[in-house]
């Protein structure tokens, strides 16, 4: 079995999971405010040595590149970009909703849902939202359609959507659903799903299985949001004054 070691900090979560043999992978998530830089190496130590296995003896290193919280997402991109360089170990760079919804169609709702088709919508602040489109492909993986979009939650485009997960749920409620052809059942929403290292980690080894790791010096951040500070007058025009 491949030992893949997974890290994702692009939310408020400090998060790294470590693949095994013929095992659940071995994982660390907490939630945090400013304390994952001091918690991430540590943690990578620890999974490490618990087992048995050195740095060397990884095949590869996954990251969630965003996006996600700037501060946070640089953070696990340099992380991992020191410690796969010290070891001459491939990449598996990861995008936060991809991983979302890997962890998504695992959960024993989607499951008894059905769903085929769904959506993955997370609050992205200043009052939009980062959302993609997945389909559940013949191996049961969710797979994108197209690219992960920034908009206003009433942009969001829910039509011939099965489910629909992710933290905009609770953030704008209505607003976000305001697209939808019909009301979605309590069954078909999950509010409360968020990215993890367990997420990078499933899509890294789909990724792994098809070739798809790549050279550390091609790593870096995915950013959706071109601009993540606007004038007064500018956000008065967003706002409608």
């Amino acid at each position: 079995m491949t030992h893949i070691l997974a890290i994702d900090t692009s939310s408020a979560w400090c998060s790294v999971a470590l693949s095994l043999d013929n095992a659940p992978p071995i994982v660390r998530h907490q939630k945090v405010t400013a304390g994952a830089s001091q918690l991430l190496l540590p943690w990578v130590q620890e999974l490490l040595s618990e087992a048995s296995i050195k740095l060397a003896d990884l095949d590869a290193i996954a990251v969630g590149i965003g996006p996600g919280a700037f501060t946070g997402v640089r953070l696990g991109v340099a992380a991992v970009q020191g410690l796969a360089t010290a070891a001459r170990l491939p990449v598996l760079p990861v995008a936060s909703l991809d991983s979302i919804a890997s962890q998504l169609v695992q959960t024993p709702a989607f499951v008894a849902s059905g769903a085929q088709s769904f959506v993955i919508a997370v609050d992205a602040r200043m009052e939009e939202v980062y959302w993609a489109n997945y389909r559940v492909g013949a191996n049961s993986l969710p797979a994108r359609q197209g690219d992960i979009h920034l908009t206003a939650p009433e942009g969001v485009e829910l039509t011939q959507i099965d489910f629909l997960a992710g933290s905009a749920i609770a953030e704008f409620g209505d607003r976000l659903l305001a697209s939808a052809p019909s009301p979605f059942s309590s069954a078909r929403l999950d509010s409360s799903i968020g990215v993890s290292a367990l997420g990078v980690l499933a899509c890294a080894q789909d990724m792994w299985s098809q070739g798809l790791q790549q050279d550390v010096h091609l790593l870096e951040p995915l950013y959706i949001r071109n601009k993540v500070a606007l004038t007064s007058a500018e956000r008065s025009q967003q706002h409608g004054r």
